[in-house]
């Protein structure tokens, strides 16, 4: 009689008492079929139903005759979860107190019969090769940064300095080539390269800079825009024991490419880049245990530096790289002058600047709102206009409009002010459109194109044009903009945001980034520290000052951050066992609860938990162990007493803003 197989399996499911590998003997027909990383179906007795899950291994069984049920089928003899890859996706969730499962969801895109059989019908691929060329020119653009090469060979973390410039008359920055000559390199070695941007338009600038070095063979795309049959196919491709570059998105750092030796992040400071699914892991985070486990080479590339990679680079975790001979944008402060208008939107200095750039070349005006009118006030008390049903803000979307509100969507038709009683409305802020309009009567005849949500506008050609942008929509102008103004930044700076330096540090620099070289910058009616960063282009010490204006408040990232949500008596019990279960914690570590109940039948509250990196297991798995029993409660408590509420007890760790 032949020994019994069993294999250890990890469900698909997000239910927090599920998160573990589970037994299954493997029937005599199946055990061929039935190998680590293949999908399967299994019964759960407990839901008293079948459910999806990967094989992780199979193993003798102990020889204790215990009873199991048995893997009902196999979905697909093709292996797609590797085990480097559920490695990375369990350190994951542990570090963020969440479920495996959710972290595989991200990884591994589901399952498309057609592709897979496409797949397995083709020869494998190749190994791609570097041409000497593509190699020497990789190096020359490494070469401004000494001792970048030879780090990312030796697998170090580093942080770098991306070069504030475009590239020539091609639509795309020199950060795309930088990030693309470090991708080649290591492809040249004989290893794979990851390469995560936050949107479409990096990763298509991206691709072009690699188009011009390796054959399309070599790279390989990771992103939800692919349809289901491609997106799987690509994701086959990284499984493949050959090497390539791998270009994706926030997803994109779980690709499991083979012999990963570079791992590299664009603009970390992207809110793009921070998951909003379950278990919310921040890219840059995903990156920092991959890199971890595998020891290949991790660099954060941007034209700012984010506090977090700061605090990295302080405790000598990350090393900081620069170029050789440092090149910044020309920034100029621009303020009203005696005898203009305070309300003035654009200064002289800027206008004039403009005015002199449209001769030769398009001209990049950055505003912080979309839309015609994006607030409303009372003509007469000049008190914000509130919708009468919802009380969210008015807006409006062209002069004579219906004001509509931003909230509800509703029309308030025949408003009036709840304060002072008039009926009239004044706009109170200028979003992309009416600064266009009032642009384009500012400057006739001259082009004016607007690039917001609503108008997305990848790249626009050398020729004279006013382009209106909303931050992060700036199309990229082949030769670079012959001038840039940042409007609104008094505004922008007026959020409440614990990071809104950081962003609009960001902002600016990304859009002074994409100026010709020597073109001027105006950052219009900004003053302080993040004007001087900008100005002097030091974003590195703007960084490095918040990080010590935060420390002593124990804000992030100087202390990481947990939020805990649910029902009033869930969150009172975590929070008192997390008290027991790490007794280190000091005696502000936990902020409120305070109520958050939208309907007086259901309590629920929320608190923040600030604990030290050296604590970030212990509290991560006295989270997690607090959610778990929380879900074994309610499902005992629907079990005895009949249907109850579900469980709702939610925590995430490294929470971007610690807002109650």
């Amino acid at each position: 009689m032949s020994e019994r197989r069993v294999a250890r399996v990890q469900l698909e499911s997000p239910v927090p008492q599920l998160d573990r590998l589970f037994d299954y003997a493997v029937p005599h027909p199946l055990v061929a079929d039935v190998a680590p990383g293949v999908r399967v179906k299994v019964p759960l007795r407990s839901a008293g139903r079948m459910m999806d899950a990967f094989v992780i291994e199979v193993v003798a069984d102990d020889g204790t005759e215990r009873p199991l049920s048995s893997v009902e089928a196999v979905v697909s003899p093709m292996p797609v979860l590797p085990e480097r890859l559920y490695t990375l996706a369990r350190r994951v969730a542990d570090r963020a107190a969440g479920s495996v499962s959710d972290v595989l969801r991200l990884a591994v895109p589901k399952r498309m019969v057609r592709a897979e059989k496409a797949w397995a019908a083709a020869p494998p691929p190749e190994r791609p090769e570097v041409a000497p060329a593509a190699r020497e020119r990789s190096d020359a653009l490494l070469q401004p940064y000494p001792g970048l090469a030879d780090a990312i060979d030796a697998g170090e973390r580093l942080a770098v300095d991306a070069p504030p410039r475009p590239h020539g008359e091609l639509p795309r920055g020199a950060w795309a080539d930088l990030l693309a000559a470090a991708a080649v390199r290591t492809l040249a070695r004989g290893r794979s390269a990851v390469l995560v941007v936050p949107d479409y338009r990096d990763q298509a600038q991206l691709l072009a800079a690699l188009g011009e070095l390796v054959t399309p063979d070599a790279i390989v795309r990771d992103d939800a825009d692919q349809s289901g049959p491609a997106r799987y196919a690509q994701y086959l491709r990284t499984l493949a024991p050959v090497p390539c570059i791998v270009v994706g998105r926030r997803s994109g750092v779980y690709a499991p490419a083979h012999d990963t030796g570079l791992v590299a992040i664009w603009d970390d400071g992207d809110s793009l880049l921070s998951e909003p699914l379950a278990p919310g892991v921040h890219a840059r985070d995903a990156a920092l245990v991959r890199q971890e486990g595998e020891g290949s080479a991790l660099v954060f590339v941007g034209h700012t530096r984010t506090t977090d990679v700061q605090r990295l680079v302080e405790v000598g975790y990350v090393r900081e790289i620069a170029p050789a001979r440092r090149s910044s944008p020309r920034v100029v402060l621009s303020a009203t002058r005696e005898g203009e208008q305070r309300q003035s939107r654009v200064p002289s200095s800027a206008f004039a600047a403009a005015r002199e750039a449209l001769q030769h070349g398009p001209v990049l005006v950055q505003v912080a709102r979309p839309g015609y009118a994006p607030s409303l006030v009372c003509a007469d008390c000049r008190r914000p206009a509130r919708c009468p049903h919802c009380a969210g803000p008015l807006r409006a979307a062209r002069p004579g409009a219906t004001p509509v509100c931003a909230w509800c969507g509703r029309s308030a038709h025949a408003w009036t002010c709840g304060h002072c009683g008039s009926a009239k409305l004044r706009m109170a802020s200028s979003g992309s459109e009416r600064t266009a309009d009032e642009l384009g009567r500012a400057f006739p005849n001259t082009r004016v194109i607007v690039a917001d949500g609503a108008h997305p506008v990848a790249e626009v050609d050398p020729l004279p044009a006013l382009v209106i942008a909303t931050r992060g929509a700036e199309p990229i102008a082949r030769g670079g903009y012959r001038a840039v103004i940042l409007l609104d930044g008094d505004r922008m700076l007026q959020s409440e945001a614990l990071r809104i330096g950081e962003s609009c540090l960001r902002w600016w620099s990304n859009a002074a980034a994409l100026a010709a070289p020597g073109a001027p910058v105006h950052l219009v009616g900004v003053a302080g520290p993040v004007a001087r960063a900008l100005a002097t282009w030091t974003q590195p010490a703007y960084a490095r000052a918040e990080l010590a204006d935060r420390a002593p408040l124990r804000m992030p990232p100087a202390v990481r951050v947990a939020s805990v949500d649910g029902h009033t008596r869930s969150v009172d019990t975590l929070l008192a066992s997390l008290r027991e279960t790490v007794p280190d914690l000091d005696a502000l570590a936990i902020l409120g609860p305070v109520d958050t109940s939208e309907t007086p039948d259901v309590a629920t509250s929320r608190a923040l938990v600030r604990f030290d990196y050296a604590h970030g297991r212990a509290v991560a798995e006295a989270l997690r162990a607090g959610v778990i029993a929380d879900a074994l409660r309610a499902r005992k408590s629907r079990k005895d007493r009949g249907p109850k509420p579900r469980s709702t007890l939610r925590v995430r760790l490294d929470i971007p803003e610690p807002d109650l």
